[in-house]
């Protein structure tokens, strides 16, 4: 297996990042590939065309940018895709970033996944200090679950965070609400995730990318899910936080937690402490606009990280306020041309 050779980059002491907003940038959200062995129809459309291969940053170049940003007041790294974990050689990665966990200058570095490729790597993702991982589960239908995700099997996931379970890695599932899809089933998976010591987080469809249907015709108010979820449990607010932005309840019924990611209905622009890093190096650092700046040319340009340094602060002097989605009939094209795989979920 290959070995990234960690890159210290320039030896001063950098300010943190602060946005035009006061806000503190601790959070950097990495996609490591845009490609996925999954479909799912809110995400992509069934026939993708992938990034060229050329087109992505090195493994070490990915290390090199997120090292940057530690060193710069990052304090939660989150890989994702994409499935991250169809990158080749990506525990490489996982490996070499694991330094700043020992060192203690990084706080959390976790995943986002799909589930397909847990059984295989939840053991030594467990080694390089991965505590928490994120898997992205809509329903516990296998038939449904073959519809949604196009090319998924259910059991696969299902072993898989068991796997991740068996090797010490705290699980929490994050499910999209779906309409006329899963929010018949959003109880019931709740008290299946609550029942295996799982948080449930739900999420609002988000307008990014074309993905061959409308999507008015998916978006499902998570408003009009808690209301239905207080007709059978009792839903108690709690000061719970895990760095992102769900805003979480606990269920006196369960005893689990519950939260609701709410693009839409209630966005959670206001305490924004994240920014984006694709695949091929460039920086969002809004989900919800256009708007980017490249880091992989001043990162290539000089073996210091001056250059990557200064393209990251006139970034963040550019972030929101906040995003600007919308979904009704009247407003036909997404608001993001780009995908949720190629932005990182």
């Amino acid at each position: 297996m290959n070995h990234i050779r960690p890159i210290s980059g320039s030896s001063t002491v950098s300010p943190t990042l602060v946005d035009p907003f006061g806000r503190q940038i601790d959070y950097l959200r990495v996609s490591v590939t845009d490609r996925c062995d999954f479909r799912c129809v809110y995400c992509m459309s069934e026939h993708m065309t992938f990034l060229p291969k050329p087109d992505l940053l090195t493994l070490e170049e990915l290390d090199r940018i997120c090292s940057a940003f530690v060193s710069r007041g990052v304090r939660k790294l989150r890989i994702t895709g994409g499935e991250p974990l169809v990158r080749r050689d990506i525990m490489t990665l996982f490996r070499s970033l694991s330094r700043h966990l020992e060192s203690g200058v990084l706080k959390e570095l976790t995943l986002t996944t799909n589930g397909s490729q847990l059984t295989r790597f939840a053991k030594e993702l467990a080694s390089y200090g991965i505590k928490r991982i994120n898997v992205s589960l809509d329903t516990l239908d296998p038939v449904k679950f073959k519809a949604l995700t196009r090319w998924g099997d259910l059991s696969k996931v299902l072993e898989g965070i068991d796997a991740a379970q068996q090797a010490g890695i705290h699980v929490k599932i994050n499910a999209v609400a779906l309409k006329g899809d899963n929010e018949d089933e959003i109880a019931s998976l709740m008290e299946w995730a609550h029942g295996r010591s799982m948080d449930l987080a739900l999420i609002e469809v988000m307008p990014l990318g074309d993905v061959g249907t409308e999507r008015v015709d998916q978006y499902l108010p998570l408003s009009l899910v808690r209301a239905c979820l207080a007709e059978k449990y009792t839903l108690e607010d709690i000061d719970f936080r895990t760095g992102g932005p769900a805003r979480y309840v606990q269920i006196k019924e369960t005893g689990g937690r519950l939260g609701f990611i709410t693009p839409l209905t209630h966005n959670f622009c206001e305490g924004c402490n994240r920014v984006r890093l694709t695949c091929t190096g460039t920086l969002y650092m809004c989900l919800g606009q256009e708007d980017a700046a490249d880091l992989r040319g001043p990162m290539r340009a000089s073996e210091s990280n001056d250059l990557l340094y200064a393209a990251m602060d006139n970034a963040i002097a550019r972030k929101p306020k906040g995003h600007d989605f919308v979904i009704d009939r009247r407003t036909k094209q997404p608001a993001v041309g780009r995908h949720m795989s190629h932005t990182g979920g």
